[in-house]
């Protein structure tokens, strides 16, 4: 093996960052269980609580790896807002698991200007905030403010799509900010944020404390979407091949081990740990459940897929995700330049670095790197058999093909950017 890790006697070392969020749970369980030590490493775990901390840790080489938000790797590699630091995504880590939980007097709003949108939730529920904010603009009040993590993240891009499919302009109707996830309930008790999207369980905070009401689902927006992925900085990866794939391999197993109903006690328990994710564990248990309470006292309501660990191909690293983050970077005016985003997407995720891993461990791959959304498709064809894909739901019935995602992105009448992109290609996969 050749490396540049850290050793503890025979055991290589590898220090991640993580969020105390749910999804940071393959990471969790692969140190719990000792599935580092099987595939023959030592996971060393530090646990920040934002993620510009794991941006610049990750940056300088004080993390080796660390759970990111999809599009963290594709930003820092094309250096947006600061110098390119160069990072893969060999995996990702789940699918799905946020939500947008708005505040008591927001939702009242709501429920008063569209009691049927409201209630019926999920993109419905974005037309009856537009009328909220088109009501208080007429009457000449401040635009509410919404929160979410970090502007290179899935949790920006979803609640962006939200409000732009029923006409809210998320720049000029509305005022974005930024608040680490685990103080953003804090910021919508205190009155700071009128609502936000964030990942489990820190939605389920609010509700349980009395203070908000969770009006959408990330499943519900775009069921079985990507959220968190492996970060790898590439110059890592390219000095430790022989210890990349067996972490690779001991987190797929933690994937697996986690979508097992079995073990939905144990999995409870470690995540709700004060060094892991340091909530009360009913509110892990009900996400990893997918038995989630939407309303100040209110009853569980059943999403089996609210979070999604190995099942539906979860763990791929598709490179067509990595495009329609593209897009939503360029629509929004995070990158300002031409570029060919099926070549930039191909060199950060990295689908031949997952099928080497998943090939020893007996998992099936995508035989595809890419795939369209809200298509209909049920499955996909893989190196074993087929593999199911789970719901197709993609933005209230809109499509996504990544061979045409120039289209695409000229097809948003609400937007920021440019609507130039150069055409994607069939890409081609560099070797670490």
């Amino acid at each position: 093996m050749t490396t540049d890790a850290l050793h503890n006697g025979d055991m290589p070392i590898i220090h991640a960052g993580f969020i105390p969020l749910t999804d940071s749970a393959p990471l969790l369980i692969a140190k719990a269980l000792g599935f580092d030590a099987q595939f023959g490493f030592e996971l060393r775990l530090h646990r920040e609580v934002s993620w510009a901390n794991i941006r610049d840790k990750t940056d300088h080489g004080i993390f080796d790896c660390a759970h990111m938000l999809a599009a963290m790797p594709i930003a820092s590699t094309l250096g947006l807002g600061r110098a390119p630091v160069p990072m893969i995504a060999p995996m990702a880590l789940n699918l799905n698991g946020n939500a947008i939980t708005v505040s008591n007097p927001l939702y009242a709003a709501m429920a008063n200007a569209d009691p049927e949108a409201t209630r019926t939730g999920g993109m419905a529920a974005a037309s009856a905030l537009a009328k909220v904010v088109r009501a208080r603009q007429a009457r000449g009040e401040p635009p509410l403010t919404l929160g979410m993590v970090y502007p290179f993240s899935c949790h920006n891009y979803d609640l962006r799509y939200w409000l732009a499919s029923a006409g809210i302009h998320p720049d000029n109707d509305v005022t974005l900010v930024v608040i680490p996830p685990p103080l953003i309930a804090e910021g919508l008790a205190t009155g700071h944020v009128d609502g936000y999207c964030v990942g489990a369980p820190w939605g389920a905070v609010s509700v349980i404390n009395g203070g908000g009401h969770i009006v959408a689902t990330k499943h519900e927006l775009w069921a079985n979407s990507p959220e968190k992925v492996l970060g790898v900085r590439m110059d890592w990866a390219e000095r430790n091949p022989g210890l990349l794939k067996p972490l690779i391999m001991a987190l797929l197993t933690a994937a697996q081990w986690l979508d097992q109903p079995e073990n939905l006690d144990e999995a409870t328990h470690i995540l709700a740990q004060a060094q892991h994710v340091g909530v009360d564990a009913a509110l892990i248990r009900r996400g990893l459940a997918g038995s989630l309470i939407r309303h100040p006292g209110g009853e569980p309501g059943a999403d089996a897929d609210f979070i999604v660990f190995h099942r539906y191909a979860a763990n791929f690293p598709w490179v067509s995700h990595a495009i329609w983050l593209l897009t939503q970077m360029q629509r929004w005016g995070q990158i300002t330049q031409a570029l060919d985003m099926t070549a930039i997407a191909s060199q950060v995720y990295r689908p031949d670095l997952y099928r080497a891993a998943a090939q020893e461990l007996g998992l099936s791959s995508p035989l595809t790197d890419m795939k369209a959304e809200g298509d209909g498709q049920a499955a996909v064809t893989g190196d074993r058999g087929d593999i199911a894909l789970g719901e197709g739901r993609f933005f209230g019935g809109e499509s996504f093909d990544p061979a045409d995602a120039a289209a695409y992105l000229r097809s948003f009448a609400i937007r920021n950017g440019p609507a130039e992109l150069l055409p994607a290609r069939e890409p081609h996969l560099p070797l670490c």
